[in-house]
Protein backbone atom coordinates (compact mmCIF):
# COMPACT_ATOMS: atom_id res chain seq x y z
CA UNK A 1 0.00 0.00 0.00
CA UNK A 2 1.07 3.36 -0.68
CA UNK A 3 1.45 5.82 2.06
CA UNK A 4 1.16 9.42 1.30
CA UNK A 5 3.97 11.53 2.67
CA UNK A 6 3.32 14.93 4.48
CA UNK A 7 3.34 17.84 2.24
CA UNK A 8 2.28 20.57 4.69
CA UNK A 9 2.88 20.96 8.79
CA UNK A 10 -0.60 21.21 10.04
CA UNK A 11 -1.05 18.08 12.22
CA UNK A 12 2.79 18.25 13.45
CA UNK A 13 3.11 18.84 17.03
CA UNK A 14 6.87 18.70 18.62
CA UNK A 15 7.09 18.03 22.75
CA UNK A 16 8.84 20.29 24.43
CA UNK A 17 11.19 17.83 25.64
CA UNK A 18 12.22 17.38 22.06
CA UNK A 19 13.87 20.38 22.17
CA UNK A 20 14.71 20.63 25.82
CA UNK A 21 17.72 22.93 25.97
CA UNK A 22 15.05 25.66 24.46
CA UNK A 23 12.60 27.46 27.38
CA UNK A 24 9.09 27.42 26.82
CA UNK A 25 9.18 30.39 25.46
CA UNK A 26 12.04 29.86 22.70
CA UNK A 27 10.16 26.52 21.97
CA UNK A 28 6.89 28.56 21.36
CA UNK A 29 8.62 31.30 19.09
CA UNK A 30 10.83 28.55 17.02
CA UNK A 31 7.97 25.97 16.56
CA UNK A 32 5.59 28.35 15.52
CA UNK A 33 8.10 30.58 12.72
CA UNK A 34 9.21 27.30 10.95
CA UNK A 35 5.27 26.76 10.75
CA UNK A 36 4.85 24.03 13.65
CA UNK A 37 0.52 24.17 14.51
CA UNK A 38 0.86 21.90 17.56
CA UNK A 39 2.90 21.77 20.90
CA UNK A 40 2.82 19.25 23.78
CA UNK A 41 4.44 21.12 26.90
CA UNK A 42 6.10 19.23 29.34
CA UNK A 43 5.56 20.31 33.32
CA UNK A 44 9.43 21.47 34.14
CA UNK A 45 8.79 23.75 31.88
CA UNK A 46 6.13 25.75 33.34
CA UNK A 47 8.03 26.56 36.81
CA UNK A 48 7.95 29.44 38.18
CA UNK A 49 5.47 30.81 35.53
CA UNK A 50 2.04 31.89 35.57
CA UNK A 51 0.44 28.68 33.63
CA UNK A 52 -2.89 31.05 32.17
CA UNK A 53 0.19 33.82 30.67
CA UNK A 54 1.67 30.86 29.46
CA UNK A 55 -0.98 29.16 28.00
CA UNK A 56 -1.89 32.66 26.60
CA UNK A 57 1.44 32.90 24.96
CA UNK A 58 1.30 29.40 23.22
CA UNK A 59 -2.21 30.34 21.72
CA UNK A 60 -0.66 33.87 20.43
CA UNK A 61 2.02 32.51 19.10
CA UNK A 62 -0.46 29.95 16.52
CA UNK A 63 0.10 26.95 18.86
CA UNK A 64 -2.29 24.51 19.66
CA UNK A 65 -1.49 23.09 23.06
CA UNK A 66 -2.26 19.31 22.29
CA UNK A 67 -1.76 18.14 25.78
CA UNK A 68 0.58 18.37 29.36
CA UNK A 69 3.00 15.59 29.72
CA UNK A 70 3.19 13.57 32.15
CA UNK A 71 0.90 12.70 34.96
CA UNK A 72 1.04 8.82 36.10
CA UNK A 73 3.44 7.24 38.65
CA UNK A 74 0.32 5.74 40.95
CA UNK A 75 2.00 2.48 41.89
CA UNK A 76 3.79 2.05 45.64
CA UNK A 77 4.31 -0.24 48.60
CA UNK A 78 3.98 2.78 50.23
CA UNK A 79 0.50 4.53 50.69
CA UNK A 80 1.48 7.68 51.58
CA UNK A 81 3.78 7.65 48.35
CA UNK A 82 0.15 6.55 46.43
CA UNK A 83 -1.13 9.69 48.22
CA UNK A 84 1.17 12.04 47.14
CA UNK A 85 0.62 10.81 43.59
CA UNK A 86 -2.85 11.23 43.20
CA UNK A 87 -2.27 14.70 45.13
CA UNK A 88 -0.06 15.50 42.25
CA UNK A 89 -2.15 14.06 39.21
CA UNK A 90 -4.67 16.17 40.82
CA UNK A 91 -2.22 19.21 40.44
CA UNK A 92 -1.59 18.37 36.94
CA UNK A 93 -5.42 18.46 35.88
CA UNK A 94 -5.47 21.95 37.27
CA UNK A 95 -2.46 23.11 35.47
CA UNK A 96 -3.52 21.51 32.10
CA UNK A 97 -6.77 23.51 32.36
CA UNK A 98 -4.96 26.28 33.66
CA UNK A 99 -2.65 26.00 30.11
CA UNK A 100 -5.64 25.64 28.25
CA UNK A 101 -5.27 21.85 27.01
CA UNK A 102 -8.08 19.31 27.39
CA UNK A 103 -5.40 16.21 27.28
CA UNK A 104 -3.02 14.73 30.42
CA UNK A 105 -0.57 11.93 29.48
CA UNK A 106 -0.33 9.48 31.67
CA UNK A 107 3.32 7.74 32.50
CA UNK A 108 1.73 4.95 34.72
CA UNK A 109 4.39 3.84 36.74
CA UNK A 110 5.28 0.69 38.68
CA UNK A 111 7.02 -0.59 41.61
CA UNK A 112 9.49 -3.43 41.60
CA UNK A 113 9.12 -4.32 44.68
CA UNK A 114 5.59 -5.68 44.21
CA UNK A 115 4.35 -7.59 41.35
CA UNK A 116 3.17 -6.07 37.74
CA UNK A 117 -0.12 -6.98 38.81
CA UNK A 118 -0.60 -4.94 41.48
CA UNK A 119 0.67 -2.19 40.41
CA UNK A 120 -2.01 -2.49 37.44
CA UNK A 121 -4.65 -2.52 40.05
CA UNK A 122 -3.12 0.67 42.04
CA UNK A 123 -3.07 2.56 38.24
CA UNK A 124 -6.18 1.87 37.85
CA UNK A 125 -7.36 3.01 41.13
CA UNK A 126 -5.31 6.15 41.01
CA UNK A 127 -7.13 7.35 37.52
CA UNK A 128 -10.60 6.18 38.96
CA UNK A 129 -9.66 8.19 41.84
CA UNK A 130 -8.67 11.42 40.40
CA UNK A 131 -11.97 11.37 37.37
CA UNK A 132 -13.91 13.56 39.47
CA UNK A 133 -11.35 16.42 39.47
CA UNK A 134 -10.87 15.50 35.55
CA UNK A 135 -14.19 15.32 34.11
CA UNK A 136 -14.86 18.87 36.35
CA UNK A 137 -11.79 20.73 34.44
CA UNK A 138 -12.80 19.29 31.46
CA UNK A 139 -9.35 17.30 30.83
CA UNK A 140 -8.82 13.96 29.54
CA UNK A 141 -6.36 11.62 30.69
CA UNK A 142 -4.23 9.58 27.99
CA UNK A 143 -2.92 6.00 29.00
CA UNK A 144 0.45 5.63 27.27
CA UNK A 145 1.45 2.14 27.28
CA UNK A 146 5.14 1.89 27.33
CA UNK A 147 7.86 -0.69 26.35
CA UNK A 148 8.07 -3.54 28.40
CA UNK A 149 11.66 -2.46 29.26
CA UNK A 150 10.67 0.05 31.30
CA UNK A 151 7.86 -2.32 33.30
CA UNK A 152 10.18 -2.10 36.20
CA UNK A 153 10.08 1.42 37.29
CA UNK A 154 7.97 3.85 34.84
CA UNK A 155 5.28 1.71 33.97
CA UNK A 156 3.42 -1.25 34.68
CA UNK A 157 0.90 -1.06 31.35
CA UNK A 158 3.46 -2.39 28.67
CA UNK A 159 1.33 -2.79 25.89
CA UNK A 160 -1.88 -1.55 23.80
CA UNK A 161 -4.28 -4.69 24.99
CA UNK A 162 -2.94 -3.81 28.38
CA UNK A 163 -4.09 -0.03 28.08
CA UNK A 164 -6.77 -1.26 26.11
CA UNK A 165 -8.43 -3.74 28.90
CA UNK A 166 -7.93 -0.54 31.53
CA UNK A 167 -9.82 1.88 29.82
CA UNK A 168 -12.49 -0.48 28.94
CA UNK A 169 -12.93 -1.12 32.54
CA UNK A 170 -12.83 2.23 33.55
CA UNK A 171 -15.28 2.80 30.69
CA UNK A 172 -15.17 6.68 31.49
CA UNK A 173 -15.13 9.32 28.51
CA UNK A 174 -12.53 10.87 30.11
CA UNK A 175 -10.22 8.03 29.98
CA UNK A 176 -8.16 7.26 26.74
CA UNK A 177 -4.90 6.43 25.52
CA UNK A 178 -1.66 7.73 23.91
CA UNK A 179 -0.26 5.72 21.32
CA UNK A 180 3.70 5.39 20.99
CA UNK A 181 5.44 4.21 18.26
CA UNK A 182 8.70 4.00 20.52
CA UNK A 183 6.66 2.21 22.85
CA UNK A 184 4.76 -0.52 20.82
CA UNK A 185 6.19 -0.86 16.95
CA UNK A 186 6.97 -4.09 17.88
CA UNK A 187 3.80 -5.86 18.75
CA UNK A 188 2.58 -8.44 16.13
CA UNK A 189 -1.30 -6.85 17.38
CA UNK A 190 -1.12 -3.56 17.18
CA UNK A 191 -2.90 -2.79 14.46
CA UNK A 192 -5.78 -4.69 15.70
CA UNK A 193 -5.66 -2.54 19.13
CA UNK A 194 -4.94 0.52 17.50
CA UNK A 195 -8.78 -0.52 15.95
CA UNK A 196 -10.10 -1.79 19.26
CA UNK A 197 -8.57 1.65 20.73
CA UNK A 198 -10.56 3.80 18.31
CA UNK A 199 -13.89 1.98 17.86
CA UNK A 200 -14.39 2.53 21.89
CA UNK A 201 -13.66 6.18 21.47
CA UNK A 202 -10.08 5.86 23.57
CA UNK A 203 -7.55 7.08 20.69
CA UNK A 204 -6.52 10.13 22.08
CA UNK A 205 -2.80 11.18 20.87
CA UNK A 206 -0.04 9.37 18.74
CA UNK A 207 3.50 9.94 19.15
CA UNK A 208 6.15 9.11 16.80
CA UNK A 209 9.85 9.37 16.35
CA UNK A 210 12.16 5.84 15.55
CA UNK A 211 14.03 3.46 17.18
CA UNK A 212 17.98 3.40 16.24
CA UNK A 213 19.56 0.22 15.85
CA UNK A 214 22.26 -0.25 17.77
CA UNK A 215 20.85 1.79 19.96
CA UNK A 216 23.11 3.47 22.78
CA UNK A 217 20.62 4.22 25.55
CA UNK A 218 17.30 2.88 26.03
CA UNK A 219 15.61 6.17 26.92
CA UNK A 220 17.95 8.92 25.62
CA UNK A 221 18.85 7.98 22.10
CA UNK A 222 15.73 7.91 20.45
CA UNK A 223 16.15 8.88 16.56
CA UNK A 224 14.22 10.70 14.16
CA UNK A 225 11.49 9.07 11.82
CA UNK A 226 13.49 7.21 9.03
CA UNK A 227 16.50 7.34 11.16
CA UNK A 228 15.48 3.58 12.72
CA UNK A 229 13.59 0.13 12.20
CA UNK A 230 9.83 1.64 13.15
CA UNK A 231 7.80 1.66 10.41
CA UNK A 232 6.32 5.14 11.15
CA UNK A 233 4.89 5.65 8.05
CA UNK A 234 2.86 2.07 8.07
CA UNK A 235 1.63 3.06 11.68
CA UNK A 236 0.33 5.77 10.69
CA UNK A 237 -1.50 4.59 8.12
CA UNK A 238 -3.54 2.67 10.54
CA UNK A 239 -4.28 5.24 13.12
CA UNK A 240 -5.63 7.28 10.13
CA UNK A 241 -7.36 4.45 9.18
CA UNK A 242 -9.60 4.53 11.83
CA UNK A 243 -10.51 8.46 11.03
CA UNK A 244 -8.16 9.66 13.95
CA UNK A 245 -7.74 13.62 13.01
CA UNK A 246 -5.25 14.07 15.92
CA UNK A 247 -1.71 15.69 15.87
CA UNK A 248 1.52 13.96 14.74
CA UNK A 249 3.54 14.39 18.12
CA UNK A 250 7.37 14.26 17.58
CA UNK A 251 8.81 13.10 21.22
CA UNK A 252 11.89 12.56 20.83
CA UNK A 253 14.23 12.01 24.31
CA UNK A 254 18.31 12.50 22.66
CA UNK A 255 21.71 13.01 24.94
CA UNK A 256 23.21 13.39 21.07
CA UNK A 257 20.25 15.65 19.57
CA UNK A 258 20.06 17.58 23.03
CA UNK A 259 23.86 19.10 22.20
CA UNK A 260 23.30 19.51 18.41
CA UNK A 261 22.41 23.69 17.80
CA UNK A 262 18.04 22.96 18.24
CA UNK A 263 17.66 25.60 15.20
CA UNK A 264 19.72 22.66 13.01
CA UNK A 265 17.56 19.91 14.93
CA UNK A 266 13.95 21.63 14.26
CA UNK A 267 14.90 21.80 10.51
CA UNK A 268 15.90 18.81 10.73
CA UNK A 269 12.44 17.14 12.75
CA UNK A 270 10.58 19.11 9.74
CA UNK A 271 12.64 17.35 7.17
CA UNK A 272 12.20 13.68 8.85
CA UNK A 273 8.09 14.29 9.15
CA UNK A 274 7.32 15.41 5.95
CA UNK A 275 9.65 12.52 4.22
CA UNK A 276 9.64 9.70 7.05
CA UNK A 277 6.21 9.94 8.69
Amino acid sequence: MSIPKHTDLSRLCIHTITTKPWNIEQSAKYYAAAGVKGITVWRDTLEGRDIRSTGRMLREEGLTVVSLCRGGFFPSIDPAKRKSAIDDNKRAIEEAAALGTNLIVLVCGADPSQPLTESRKQIQEGIESVLPEASAAGVRLAIEPLHPMYADSRSAINTLAQANDMAEAIDSPWVGIAVDVYHLWWDAHLQQEIERCARHNHLFAFHICDWKTPTTDLLFDRGLMGEGCIPVQQIRSWVEATGFKGFNEVEIFSNIYWKEDQHQFLKKIIEAYKEHS
